[in-house]
């Protein structure tokens, strides 16, 4: 046999070998069989969790969804976020105005003791001869209680000791504080105009001179009203004084109230009140307050321009209330004051504010003498809190505690 031959039987056996192991190969495969070196490959998801480069073998648990069960988002909707802690607006809560000048009692007692004191020490004296009687007169007349409510007090007083004769402390007390009360004339309406009537908001002018504390008067009379459960809108008809505006609308922002005021300084403060009216009147609050700038009670143009205010606020409304705001520690310089506005504006009460750094507690009697209108309020402090309701009967228990 040749080799020729020879090869060629030799590669036939290699290929009928190579077709027959590949023919028992996929026989085994059809029939279940897995070759050896395939069974012991490790399979991922049975042998070992599944890792990168591996092919899930096993179904999804999950079933999948086609693209009609999904939800698709419509047009974006805006959601106004809820204003955070830090940045949100306190709103605080005025105290009850109930006993406001009683629990100030003791403040007021302390600046004002020259009056009551000094009168108490006087009468007290075993015997009252002319020239106790003199002292009596100039002790109420540098408490700026008048010259003519002075007279009427001493005559009264006079009266009084030559009935009684023999007199205890406390015989002297109780004199004292009946003619005290009498010259506050306890008779007189205090009560604030400050209710809705009629389908439309109180109105409330105030009014007064520079430096009094009118604005920071008008937003501490927006607490009282606030404690009293009232809706109340503010009119920043001061548009002279480039911070009046300012001022005011913070006091208001304390308390949830609204301020009514113009975008520019120098605008015309009539228009102002008067568009704080209207928009209190929409807005069904119970008072609408107008503050407005400090006049000079002896510059005949700002009087005249005061007077506007009030005669366009009126053709709303009726302005309900004038308040005039006047300084205790002035003296009687308030009382010219208030005379001259009483002329411009039909002033229908006094708000006597510091009146608890001054001696001169007596201007109470005055003003109410020469105006003929009764004190309402009176201020006794530098807090939020500090104005309060005029009770005569508080007033001189305090005098003469």
């Amino acid at each position: 046999m040749s080799s020729a031959e020879l090869i060629e039987i030799i590669g036939g056996l290699v290929v009928v070998l190579a077709g027959g192991g590949a023919a028992a190969l996929l026989v085994g495969r059809r029939r279940g069989k897995v070759p050896p070196q395939e069974q012991q490959r490790p399979q991922p998801g049975v042998d070992y969790a599944p890792g990168v480069g591996d092919d899930a073998e096993a179904p999804r648990d999950s079933a999948t969804r086609t693209l009609e069960h999904v939800e698709l988002p419509g047009d974006p909707v805006l959601v106004e976020e809820p204003p955070s802690a830090a940045t949100a607006p306190s709103i605080e809560r005025p105290e009850p105005v109930a006993g406001r000048l009683t629990r100030l009692r003791a403040r007021l007692s302390r600046s004002n003791s020259s009056l009551g004191q000094g009168l108490l020490a006087l009468l007290a004296r075993d015997h009252l001869d002319e020239t106790t009687w003199d002292e009596i007169e100039e002790t109420l007349l540098v408490a700026d209680v008048g010259v003519e409510p002075t007279t009427q007090i001493v005559e009264r007083l006079r009266k009084d000791v030559a009935v009684q004769g023999v007199r205890t402390p406390e015989e002297v007390r109780s004199m004292l504080r009946r003619e005290l009360l009498e010259a506050l004339d306890p008779d007189l309406d205090r009560s604030l105009a400050v209710n809705r009537h009629d389908g439309r908001p109180a109105i409330v002018l105030v009014v007064g001179v520079n430096g009094t504390g009118k604005t920071t008067t008008v937003g501490k009379l927006a607490r009282v009203l606030v404690a009293e459960d009232k809706d109340v809108l503010l009119g920043a008809a001061d548009t002279f004084r480039a911070a009046a505006a300012d001022q005011l609308q913070t006091w208001g922002e304390r308390v949830g109230v609204p301020t009514v005021r113009s975008d520019r300084d120098g605008a015309d403060p009539a228009a102002v009140a008067f568009q704080a009216v209207k928009e209190g009147i929409e807005a069904e609050a119970d008072v609408v307050l107008v503050d407005t700038a400090g006049r000079l009670q002896n510059k005949v143009g700002l009087m005249d321009e005061l007077g506007k205010v009030k005669r366009v606020i009126e053709k709303q409304a009726p302005v309900d209330e004038v308040l005039l705001v006047l300084d205790a520690t002035t003296g009687q310089n308030g009382l010219q004051q208030a005379r001259v506005f009483s002329e411009v504006v039909d002033v229908t009460g006094i708000v006597l504010t510091k009146l608890d750094g001054t001696a001169k507690g007596g201007i109470v009697v005055a003003v109410q003498k020469a105006l003929g209108v009764p004190v309402k309020l009176v201020g006794l402090g530098e807090g939020p809190d500090d104005l309060a309701p005029f009770e005569p009967a508080a007033f001189v228990d305090a005098l003469l505690s």
